[in-house]
């Protein structure tokens, strides 16, 4: 230890500390400045950026001996403050340079240390910046950022005033339609939003800190578990195992569909008998600090015997593969599409026949926030859950009974969630931490590092499709055939619901009269799947829409005109059988035309001997809610100065719940003259809130919206007074009449049938992506110079939302086509490592288009947005590489190594089997996928 004095914003602190201590942990844990994030612990992501003697630093990597005395050091704390914002933190909440606020803390001091070294910089300046020291967000898409930046340096040399950048209230009062910034905005751009692991800094004295004994290996049957040398280490005030559990020691998957062959009880809390997959639990070490706890945790002993591991779909259906949960067969659900006539007659006559088979991988939500969480027993005897849970209610039902609870026993609230892109739609911790603090009695923290973040949470399903399309002598789309397995992991919670994507949207946006079609969810050892935003139609697109350019060059026509030739019209049907509630295709079809001419002339113009331009198309469709009706509640309270408060449980993960609330909420209650800040917020806890239903699936700006228009027109009925004005709180109060109301809301939509037929939503959003891309052909290294988007999500209930939602679901998109994967359990277990794109991986050319086609059961004409960019995006690009130099990807992502084999081949392609024999992905079953 060392007596330390550092000037940190402009305040001399006098500390004693540990030379080997991170600066990080001493600024969060010592001085409680927790504006300052730790996200992936490593240096790679800038969230814990600060200003230290004038250069900005990491301070997760700097240790305090490299810490001078004196050190002047500049936080987010510094910056600015929720009185006085300065101008960069005003310029961010403009634009929207923030959604779930993890690294916005990180990027102002970032963007501080910039300016003040460079005033007057240029867009490439501030994009080589970031890049320079690694400033990561998950979310923005980054242009909004840079636009942030590129204003508030406008200010800060007197070019433009601070009153510029600041959000104006329509005329009208109207904030529906407008860029409304949402009400967190300020919270997060001053550091003072606090998230899980800045909560967990506030729990009272006694609470345990965590940590999980995971043995790595994928399969295995466990022999025993010892604790005895664990529980006599330094600190240790208990040991969780599953024998400590009480209930079931089971997370119920909830079988979405009575055909499939499991129970859904397959996942264990603490795994008792066998691990399924790598970083699987066997027990929770609970001592008084988290390096006591880290300590004890290494000494348990887990005696093992290692089984084959499965690590792909191919490899557990081969004839040989044991049952990976004995009694369930590894290939459990089974779904038919049958849509009009038998396709083989078709297919025999029809002019033009194209088929291919197609890959897309295992790909990692990487959220800047590793997941963390706590629990209590509270007043009340409630076990008291916090987590990154975007579906609150859900997960209570999901873990009661493995916990041996009643849920009126258990509350979960969410935590301000630093992003999941849908890993959190799963229970992660949630149960963990429920059960330790059970079995303590005392609070229980719990926070992964990032490698456990990678390793433990969910990732999108891995697909391997096989599909054939037929058509007439114009081009006219007349069958197509669809085969397709899901490696969902070891667990089954939604497999069998994803696995449905694949007849809902192989094939959607095109009239295709007749299809034919069997897929299938395979249990394997690799990383269990969970949700991930776009929800099996990413895997769905990318071989309907590589295929529909392999057939326009099979014929020889543009792939522009042949997708503009058979989109949805009137008349038209989506692949279950249902009428899209709007077209709007066409408008968009013609609005992109005259855009993609000019991208192909700047593509021809462009290319060099070594460096080829192309361009390339595809189409998306997403459903917006759950499948089948989909219910949602919110209530509305009169308070008695005459504001009102929203309660619901519209978990928000950087979407916009807080502004999509306030906004619905304004807007139906236009005729009281309130102010959007009048309309406050209380949100996210089991115990005072109704059922929203889970944030995913695009459904919450529909259905909660809806829900909350219903409690507001509940409120205006009871307020109005037979002349048409309007009750007061205390007219209210002494009639006797309650101020507060609930409302809710139900799709009108209908289950598939047992051949995937049917209305499964009653809303859907649409998307046109354009991408140019420019290819090396001397390394394989393909470039996205600019990325083109039209589409329809419905009117737009807030436009700074949507653009971010677009551009961040377009950025996605680029890391889904080119780098991101989870195959390798020790190359993807770093944010470099898994492929994650810094700015500079990404174009800042981004055009949005937007058509507004209002849909009759959205509240104001509203659809969602979220899942729509990232439907098939990526598609666009491997169609753009085919463009550019002539070869056809079909296992993702587009490697270089793999651009580069292709170019070589005389197929001029790289197909399953090559990325199999590649080393690209695990070993095994790939003749069991040929078969």
């Amino acid at each position: 230890m060392i007596k330390k004095v550092m000037v940190v914003n402009g305040i001399e602190r006098t500390l004693i500390v540990d030379q080997e201590a991170l600066l990080s942990d001493v600024l969060r844990k010592q001085l409680h400045l927790t504006g300052t994030k730790v996200g992936c612990g490593t240096g790679q992501c800038g969230a814990c950026n600060v200003i230290m003697d004038g250069k900005l630093v990491r301070s997760c990597v700097v240790k305090m001996k490299k810490v001078e005395n004196l050190a002047k050091i500049t936080t987010i704390e510094g910056i600015g403050t929720p009185l006085n914002l300065h101008p960069i933190q005003k310029a961010f909440i403009f634009h929207g340079a923030l959604q779930c606020g993890f690294c916005t803390p990180g990027f102002i001091v970032s963007t501080k240390a910039l300016l003040d070294e460079n005033p007057n910089p240029t867009r490439e300046d501030v994009r080589d910046w970031f890049q320079k020291y690694r400033n990561a967000c998950r979310c923005t898409g980054y242009s909004m950022i840079v636009d942030a930046v590129m204003d508030a340096a406008k200010v800060m040399r007197g070019e433009i005033s601070d009153q510029a950048i600041e959000f104006k209230t329509p005329a009208d009062g109207k904030i529906y339609g407008s860029r409304f910034p949402r009400p967190t905005s300020v919270a997060k751009v001053t550091g003072l939003w606090d998230f899980g692991d800045d909560m967990g800094t506030q729990l009272p004295e006694g609470t345990l800190q965590c940590a999980l004994v995971q043995p790595e290996v994928s399969h295995a049957i466990i022999k025993g578990i010892d604790t005895s040398e664990a529980e006599k280490m330094p600190g240790v005030f208990k040991v969780v195992t599953h024998k400590d559990v009480k209930g079931k020691n089971r997370i119920t998957g909830l079988i979405t569909f009575p055909t499939n062959k499991g129970d859904g009880w397959d996942r264990p809390i603490l795994n008792d008998e066998k691990i399924f997959q790598y970083g699987d639990v066997v027990a929770i070490v609970c001592a008084d600090t988290l390096e006591n706890a880290k300590a004890a945790a290494k000494m348990v002993k887990v005696d093992l015997e290692v089984l084959p591991a499965y690590m792909n779909a191919p490899a557990a259906m081969a004839e040989d593969a044991i049952e990976i949960h004995p009694g369930t067969p590894n290939v459990y659900y089974e779904c038919t599409l049958n849509k009009g006539e038998d396709t083989k007659p078709i297919m025999a006559k029809a002019a033009h026949v194209v088929e291919g088979e197609y890959y897309l991988q295992r790909q990692p939500h990487m959220p800047i926030e590793p997941d963390v969480g706590f629990a209590y027993i509270d007043d009340l005897k409630r076990v008291v859950i916090h987590s990154k849970s975007i579906a609150i209610h859900l997960h209570l039902y999901m873990i009661a009974p493995g916990l041996g609870v009643e849920p009126h026993e258990i509350v979960v609230v969410q935590n301000p969630t630093g992003a999941t892109f849908g890993y959190k739609f799963s229970p992660t911790l949630e149960a963990l931490v429920g059960a330790a603090a059970m079995a303590t009695g005392r609070p229980c923290f719990l926070g992964y590092d990032w490698y456990q973040q990678q390793t433990y949470t969910g990732k999108r399903s891995p697909m391997w499709f096989k599909i054939k399309m037929g058509a007439d002598q114009d081009g006219k789309l007349l069958a197509m055939e669809t085969d397709w397995s899901c490696d969902h992991g070891p667990y089954s919670e939604f497999g069998d619901l994803v696995t449905t994507r694949g007849a809902q949207f192989t094939g959607a946006g095109y009239d295709i009269k007749n299809i034919r079609g069997v897929g299938r969810t395979v249990c394997t050892n690799h990383g269990w799947g969970s949700a991930f935003r776009a929800y099996g139609s990413p895997q769905s697109f990318f071989a309907s829409e590589s295929l529909m350019d392999e057939l326009a060059k099979k014929m020889g026509v543009d792939p522009f005109e042949l997708r503009y030739k058979n989109i949805y019209r009137p008349g038209a049907t989506t692949p279950t059988g249902q009428t899209p509630e709007v077209f709007c295709f066409e408008e968009l079809f013609d609005l992109m035309r005259p855009k993609y001419q000019d991208a192909l002339l700047r593509a021809k113009n462009g290319s060099t001997e070594t460096k080829k331009r192309g361009v390339g198309v595809s189409l998306g469709v997403y459903g917006c809610g759950l499948d089948g009706p989909d219910t949602s509640s919110a209530w509305v309270e009169l308070n008695p100065d005459g504001s009102v408060t929203v309660g619901n449980a519209w978990q928000d993960h950087g979407q916009g719940s807080d502004g999509g609330t306030v906004t619905f909420a304004h807007n139906t209650l236009r005729p009281l003259g309130l102010k959007a800040d009048q309309i406050r917020l209380s949100m996210n806890d089991t115990s005072l809130h109704p059922n929203s239903g889970p944030s995913g699936g695009s459904r919450q700006n529909v259905v909660t919206g809806n829900a909350i228009h219903a409690a507001c027109v509940l409120l205006l009925d009871a307020l109005r007074k037979a002349d048409g004005t309007y009750r007061t709180y205390d007219e209210m109060v002494k009639e006797g009449k309650s101020v507060k109301y609930e409302g809710s809301w139900t799709t009108p939509s209908t289950h598939m049938d047992d051949n995937m037929q049917g209305a499964p939503f009653c809303i859907y959003m649409y998307a046109l992506f354009m991408s140019e891309v420019e290819v090396d052909v001397t390394t394989g290294k393909t470039t996205v110079l600019k990325m083109t988007y039209a589409g329809d999500n419905g009117t737009i209930t807030n436009r700074l939302t949507v653009d971010g939602q677009v551009y961040g679901g377009l950025v996605q998109g680029v890391g889904l086509a080119l780098t991101e994967d989870f195959e390798d359990l020790k190359k993807h277990t770093t944010l470099i490592g898994s492929g994650f794109p810094f700015i500079k991986d990404v174009p800042d050319d981004m055009e949005l288009i937007y058509t507004e086609y209002p849909r009759k059961d959205g509240a104001f004409g509203q659809a969602g947005v979220g899942e729509g960019p990232l439907t098939a995006p990526h598609a666009s690009i491997i169609n753009a590489i085919d463009s550019a130099c002539g070869v056809r990807i079909r296992s993702i992502p587009a490697y270089p190594a793999k651009v580069l084999a292709a170019l070589k081949s005389e197929k001029k392609a790289f197909d399953v089997s090559d990325a199999v024999a590649g080393g690209y992905m695990s070993q095994g079953g790939i003749e069991t996928l040929k078969k």
